[in-house]
């Protein structure tokens, strides 16, 4: 696949326009995540920036069924979180980041999540982040989320990653070079 830069990509009018039907249409399916948001205004910032809608095309495209979780006055910033109920299922199988990919011997993965979250123009979610996406429903009842992992862990060759179980969340960590088929990462985008 040929290598596009999110900042400056763009979807034809034609697919930008079912992506927002198919923004709304969830949007307005899930108003208990933003209850106080309004779809207008979203979607007059979602036609001022094109590559924004394009990284939210890559994150539908690959099984994150992107929802607005809360906007940021601070930064004027809406919050697009991956909302599907498992981790996303094309971003699967995938080590941490490119050093652990790098340090694999044997039976690599295709790529990394932190590499596959930067293609796409999105950032993984925080340990915060997860927390509160665990507040607007139960995710990963069977899959895990690797999370953006601070550098005091990932210097010793961990990398954290969440789930839901009984009825808990919970945060663990691995080594960065660990993958499994049912880990994957969840992203956020800000518009």
């Amino acid at each position: 696949m040929k290598s596009v830069d999110p900042t400056q990509a763009s979807l034809a009018p034609e697919d930008a326009e079912a992506l927002l039907r198919s923004l709304q249409a969830r949007f307005e399916q899930f108003m208990q995540r933003h209850p106080t948001l309004e779809w207008a205004k979203i979607e007059a910032k979602l036609a001022a920036q094109p590559a924004k809608l394009w990284s939210l095309n890559e994150m539908e495209r690959t099984g994150g069924e992107p929802d607005v979780v809360s906007y940021d006055a601070a930064s004027d910033q809406y919050l697009f979180y991956d909302c599907s109920v498992e981790t996303p299922k094309y971003r699967r199988s995938i080590c941490y980041d490119r050093e652990a990919l790098n340090a694999r011997k044997e039976h690599k993965p295709a790529t990394s999540a932190q590499d596959m979250a930067a293609e796409m123009g999105i950032e993984l979610l925080s340990e915060a982040d997860y927390w509160a996406l665990q507040q607007l429903g139960a995710f990963d009842t069977k899959t895990s989320s690797w999370l953006q992992t601070p550098p005091a862990i990932r210097d010793h060759g961990g990398a954290l990653f969440g789930d839901y179980r009984y009825k808990h969340v919970f945060i663990y960590h691995s080594g960065a070079d660990s993958y499994y088929a049912v880990r994957g990462f969840r992203g956020l985008l800000r518009v």
